[in-house]
């Protein structure tokens, strides 16, 4: 694991790493990211509609194939959705994009 990798690792997707308290809050719903660039980082889907969830996300980030390009994550069929705070889904890499 490089220094890069290592300052994700615990932290919420898109909070600032020199924060204070990077970490994931109590009163939020997340996503854990799992393989690829950002394996390890929480996403905040706190405020995301059921077909939102379902369609993953597209990360920006500077770790993926193509740096300054995206990273793709989606939920697996059948995996249980949230249904409240806390870290309840996950979301798997599904490949890079420019």
């Amino acid at each position: 694991m490089n220094g890069d990798e290592q300052l994700l690792r615990g932290r919420v997707y898109g909070r600032d790493h020199d924060a204070p308290d990077p970490g994931p809050l109590p009163h939020r719903t997340y996503a854990v990211l799992v393989g690829g660039p950002l394996d390890g980082l929480l996403l905040d889907i706190h405020d995301w509609r059921a077909e939102e969830i379902d369609a993953g996300a597209a990360l920006s980030t500077e770790l993926s194939q193509w740096p300054g390009g995206r990273a793709l994550y989606d939920p697996r069929p059948g995996e249980p959705r949230p249904t409240g705070p806390g870290v309840i889904c996950r979301f798997y890499h599904s490949g890079d994009t420019p």
